[in-house]
């Protein structure tokens, strides 16, 4: 009988060989290395090498001990971030106090994330040293100049989103990534609406990440994910601050950011009369075309209005619209379904009654181009006219990068251009008769 495989085979029988004394000096070595608790984006394992990363980032979302940990890797040749070791570089900060107390001192800081080799920081001199002799001299953006001169192989930039002279200041840096054998700089900030940062994200050489606060909801204090949301959550503060969005306004945009953030802030103490649902049915039934906009507003007795949902879809089939419409037209209460009939004609009615027969539907139709019909709409804004009843991100993005060209990146407007017709018919046309299957 074969003994193949059984427990008393001499093959298994074998006691197991001890780690070495290498082995166990490496598992000791490793235990409290970084790359055991750190988040995906802090440590790209996979990412494709640049030597520019943009790491942009909420307030608490772990920039800070990203960007000190890639500095100790450097300086100690760790990979993914470094193939050999890294001897002078350059810390930048709003200040110098800012560099000192956050970067360097700072509870996530150089110091602080110190494990192997503590660097000793010299104050007369601005510059940290290492055991092996590596360097890290420190900087202010306040002062361009002190940056023509030096040579480094490798930068940290924090917060460069506040710097006072950040693109003369960055521009200088350039100069000065002259030495080893591939200079590399990390750039770790909330994002602010500058030209620096825009010139970056534009930058295919640049390798961008973006982090949220919440996203670190494990090192921050019990409470405060919840009590940032509560307060600013949706709001373009919050974007910014806690998800690490860029929030731009577009010069020649019809809507500001002050007057959507005017809009959402508005009290609204009465429950709106006559409501509607707006519909802007795509050009075309197919999963690829422009999304399907859809808004419900409604009016409130001082004369003003409430836009109170987007419920605008994507890649959505006529009759998956129509049913959306229908829902809301019943989940509100509303008076009329106003949908604009340019594309579809009869047929956009015909889809909606189709879903239902008692409906209100009132067919508009587009006789001025978009910038035209959303003009005295913007205006409505302009004058505290319209409040919205809740945040709602992806339409005021829309309200603030539309120009006279439309948006930037060439999509439709579907939400922009359902909120337009929704605010027209509550406050700049004629105001719908009662409830009947079909208003002419």
């Amino acid at each position: 009988m074969s003994t193949q495989g059984s427990s008393n085979s001499p093959r298994n029988s074998r006691p197991r060989s001890r780690p070495s004394a290498l082995d166990r000096r490496q598992a000791w070595k490793i235990r409290d290395e970084w790359f055991r608790f750190a988040r995906a984006a802090q440590y790209p394992l996979f990412a494709a090498p640049k030597p520019t990363w943009l790491v942009l980032g909420g307030r608490g979302s772990g920039k800070t001990r990203l960007g000190a940990e890639w500095v100790h890797a450097l300086v100690r040749g760790l990979p993914p971030f470094a193939q050999t070791a890294y001897g002078r570089l350059a810390l930048i900060g709003e200040t110098l106090g800012d560099v000192r107390e956050v970067m360097i001192e700072g509870l996530s800081g150089i110091a602080a994330s110190a494990r192997v080799a503590r660097p000793n920081f010299e104050p007369s001199r601005r510059r940290l040293v290492w055991p092996n002799g590596a360097t890290a001299q420190i900087f202010s953006s306040e002062d361009p100049e002190s940056l023509r001169g030096p040579q480094f192989d490798a930068a940290w930039c924090d917060e460069t989103g506040k710097w006072k002279h950040a693109d003369a200041c960055f521009d200088m840096l350039q100069f000065g990534l002259r030495v080893g054998t591939e200079p590399k700089q990390l750039i770790t900030t909330t994002p602010r609406p500058i030209p620096l940062l825009r010139r970056l994200l534009d930058d295919p050489a640049v390798a961008v990440t973006r982090m949220k606060t919440i996203d670190n909801a494990a090192n921050l204090a019990d409470g405060f994910i919840a009590a940032m949301q509560a307060r600013y959550g949706g709001t373009r503060l919050g974007r910014q601050e806690l998800d690490g969005e860029l929030i731009a306004d577009r010069e020649d945009a019809l809507w500001s950011r002050l007057m959507v953030e005017s809009a959402a802030a508005a009290r609204v103490g009465d429950t709106p009369g006559r409501i509607v649902v707006a519909v802007d049915p795509p050009a075309s039934a197919r999963r690829t075309s422009d999304a399907c906009g859809i808004v419900v507003a409604g009016e409130l007795s001082d004369g003003r209005a409430l836009v109170m949902a987007d419920a605008t879809l994507r890649r959505a089939r006529p009759t998956a619209w129509a049913q959306k419409a229908v829902a809301l037209y019943h989940r509100y209460a509303a008076d009329a379904i106003v949908v604009e009939v340019n594309q579809g004609g009869d047929m956009v009615s015909t889809v909606i009654h189709g879903v239902d027969a008692s409906v209100a539907v009132k067919p508009v139709r587009a006789t001025r181009g978009k910038w035209l019909r959303a003009e005295p709409v913007a205006a409505l804004y302009e004058q505290g006219r319209v409040a919205h009843a809740r945040r709602f991100p992806e339409l005021e993005d829309e309200m603030c990068d539309f120009g006279p060209s439309g948006l930037s990146d060439n999509r439709s407007p579907d939400r922009l251009d359902a909120l337009v017709w929704a605010l027209t018919e509550l406050l700049l046309g004629p105001r719908a008769t009662p409830r009947i299957r079909e208003i002419n």
